[in-house]
């Protein structure tokens, strides 16, 4: 405990952060935390704290001369205090003009104005459900799809001639992934990181070869969560890299026939897409063989 403490001091007067742990994992006990009484920031810089602690010490113990090796000489606290004083008469010297020019007309003429630093933020939390058609198009959901609504979702697709064979498995993606996710600088980048992090890992699992995105929701990037994260710029998710065919919210045709006809051309026009591709596909195969 006594080195513990030491180590810390020392850390802290050279202006170097510990890492302890930030966020518990799942089902994962407590980290026993040592307990020691936390002392007060010093006011003065880093570089003098540490000066302090070295003056403080005591006196390496060397061993006699013709007994010491020339590679085992170790450095005292002289040496040491005349390096950062070295160190620090350069840094003092290079440094004096943008500090005063930096420095606030109410402050004093030796204090310099510190730049803001950036606090952490709390992630961003979304959900979505996610199925893929036969290895190729990705079809994204917002939220956990209802028994309903996946079933309106298999009509819509066999009516258009784009699923015809089983239905695909529905996987339900959480972000964060952990209750207790710590802050992060931006949380925007991390929700996208993670959402590609978890598409390319079912892509390498399932050996998908994904060509299209297909969004059943509001794209607003002003309002919605999913709709930032998902990055869709001129008809390409930037996120996962697919351009992106959008269709209006599932829980909005279920009782709705009005927006079903509306969907309907749009839904003939991506069946054809479809149909296409898989045309394409088959005289490719033909012609190999």
């Amino acid at each position: 405990m006594t080195q513990e403490v030491i180590r810390r001091h020392y850390l802290d007067a050279m202006g170097i952060t510990a890492w302890a742990a930030k966020y518990q994992l799942p089902h994962a006990l407590p980290t026993e935390a040592c307990e020691w009484e936390e002392s007060a920031p010093a006011p003065t810089p880093p570089r003098e704290r540490l000066q302090a602690l070295l003056d403080d010490a005591p006196a390496p113990r060397r061993a006699a001369p013709e007994l010491s090796a020339p590679s085992d000489v170790t450095a005292s606290p002289s040496a040491l205090r005349a390096l950062l004083g070295n160190d620090q008469s350069e840094q003092a010297k290079h440094a004096s003009e943008p500090l005063v020019q930096a420095a606030s007309p109410h402050s004093q003429p030796d204090q310099a104005v510190a730049a803001p630093d950036l606090a952490p933020a709390k992630p961003l939390a979304f959900s979505l459900s996610c199925l893929c058609i036969d290895g190729r198009w990705l079809v994204l959901n917002a939220g956990e799809m209802t028994a309903l609504e996946q079933q309106l979702l298999i009509n819509l697709l066999c009516a258009a001639g784009i699923q015809t064979g089983a239905a695909p498995s529905i996987t339900h993606f959480t972000w964060p992934q952990m209750a207790n996710a710590f802050a992060v600088e931006d949380p925007l980048d991390e929700a996208r990181e993670g959402l590609a992090a978890f598409v390319a890992g079912r892509v390498n699992r399932q050996g998908w070869q994904l060509e299209r995105l297909l969004w059943w929701g509001e794209l607003d990037a002003d309002q919605g969560t999913l709709d930032r994260v998902l990055n869709v710029t001129g008809g390409q998710s930037h996120t996962l890299s697919l351009p992106v065919w959008q269709g209006p919210a599932l829980a909005s045709l279920l009782d709705n026939a009005s927006n079903k006809r509306d969907l309907w051309p749009a839904l003939q026009l991506l069946g054809q897409q479809w149909a296409s591709v898989n045309f394409t596909d088959t005289s490719q195969a033909a012609d190999d063989h």
